[in-house]
C-alpha cells in the first residue's frame, strides 16, 4: 500500500473533519449536506450497477491492490464522495470550500494515478456527486428562504381577518 493509496481514503476523513467542524456552527445544514453525500454514493451505485465497466487494474498492472470482480469502475465512488462533500462543504463555508475542492480534485487524481479508475471515471464521479449535492444546497436555500417568507403570512392573514 502506497501514499498515494493511503491518501485517498484519508482525504474521506478530512472532510468528515470539515463536516464535524461545521456542524457546530450549522447542524442541521451541515446535517442535510452530508445526508446529500449518501444520496450521492447510492446513485452512484446504481449507475455502476447499470454500466458495469471493468477497472483498468484488470488489465494493466498498478500500484494499488485491484478491488474484487463486480467491482466496478463507472463511476469512480471516492471521486462522487470527494466532489459530493466538497460542494457541500463549499455551500456552508466558502473556505473550508477551497480546501475541500482541493481535495476533492487530489483524491480523484490519485485514483488515476494508482491505476484503478480511467480518467472518465473520476470526472463523472466527480460531476456527479457535485451535482447531487449542488441541487441538494439550492433545495435548502429555497426552503429556507420560503420558511422566512412564510413566517409574516399567518400575521398578515390574520390581521386582515380582524
Amino acid at each position: 500500500m502506497t501514499w498515494l493509496t493511503v491518501g485517498t481514503d484519508a482525504v474521506l476523513g478530512v472532510f468528515a473533519l470539515m463536516f464535524l467542524l461545521l456542524w457546530f456552527k450549522h447542524r442541521l445544514r451541515a446535517f442535510l449536506a452530508g445526508a446529500g453525500v449518501v444520496v450521492a454514493y447510492a446513485i452512484s451505485e446504481v449507475v455502476k450497477l447499470v454500466v458495469q465497466e471493468e477497472r483498468p487494474c484488470r488489465t494493466t498492472p498498478s500500484i494499488a491492490e485491484c478491488p474484487v470482480p463486480g467491482d466496478w469502475s463507472f463511476p469512480s465512488n471516492h471521486s462522487v464522495i470527494a466532489g459530493a462533500s466538497a460542494m457541500a462543504i463549499w455551500a456552508l463555508h466558502r473556505t473550508y470550500g477551497w480546501v475541500a475542492a482541493v481535495c476533492a480534485i487530489a483524491a480523484a487524481s490519485s485514483r488515476v494515478i494508482v491505476g484503478v479508475h480511467y480518467v472518465h471515471d473520476v470526472m463523472a464521479g466527480l460531476a456527479l456527486g457535485a451535482l447531487v449535492s449542488w441541487g441538494i444546497a439550492v433545495l435548502l436555500e429555497k426552503r429556507q428562504r420560503r420558511a422566512v417568507t412564510n413566517a409574516d403570512a399567518p400575521t398578515v392573514v390574520m390581521q386582515r381577518l380582524r
